[in-house]
C-alpha cells in the first residue's frame, strides 16, 4: 500500500488517499475514478509529500534496554572473573599462548591479552584454544 497526498486543482482541497500501488493510481486517474470528497472534480493531481518514516529504533531501545543492560551486567561480571583469575600478557597474547602451548610451559594462571583477527585465527589453525571476550568499559553507561 502506499498514500499519496492528492490535490484538487479545481477547489485547492489537499486529501490523502491509499492505493495498491504507483500504478493503480494511474490507472484510476486514467479511467477517471479519482475525484474530489469536496467538489467531485476529476481535475486530481499528486501533490508533493515527504514520506512518514516511523523511528523504530527508540522503541526497539526502549525494548531492549532492560535486556541489553542485564548482558552488559554479565559481560562485565566475565571481565572482573578474569581480571582475578588471569595473568595479563598485553598484546604478547599470541606470542605467550604459543609458548604455552609448544613449549609445555606451566603458568598457575591462564592468561589474556590482545590480539589481533589473524593471530587468533592462527593460533585457532595451530590447535591453540582461544576464546574472544567482549570487553565492556566499567565507564560506558
Amino acid at each position: 500500500m502506499i498514500k499519496f497526498r492528492l490535490f484538487c486543482k479545481k477547489c485547492s482541497k489537499d486529501f490523502d488517499s491509499w492505493f495498491a500501488s504507483s500504478k493503480e493510481y494511474e490507472k484510476l486517474k486514467k479511467s477517471k475514478l479519482l475525484n474530489c470528497p469536496k467538489c467531485n472534480s476529476y481535475n486530481i493531481k499528486k501533490s508533493l509529500m515527504a514520506p512518514s518514516i516511523i523511528n523504530n529504533k527508540k522503541k526497539i531501545n526502549n525494548l531492549n534496554s532492560k535486556k541489553h543492560t542485564e548482558i552488559k551486567n554479565k559481560l562485565k561480571k566475565y571481565k572482573k572473573f578474569v581480571e582475578n583469575n588471569f595473568d595479563y600478557v598485553g598484546n604478547n597474547f599470541a606470542y605467550e599462548a604459543r609458548s604455552i602451548h609448544y613449549n609445555n610451559k606451566k603458568r598457575e594462571k591462564g592468561i589474556y591479552g590482545n590480539a589481533t583477527k589473524k593471530e587468533v585465527e592462527e593460533l585457532s589453525d595451530e590447535g591453540i584454544d582461544t576464546e574472544i571476550i567482549p570487553w565492556v568499559n566499567d565507564k560506558e553507561n
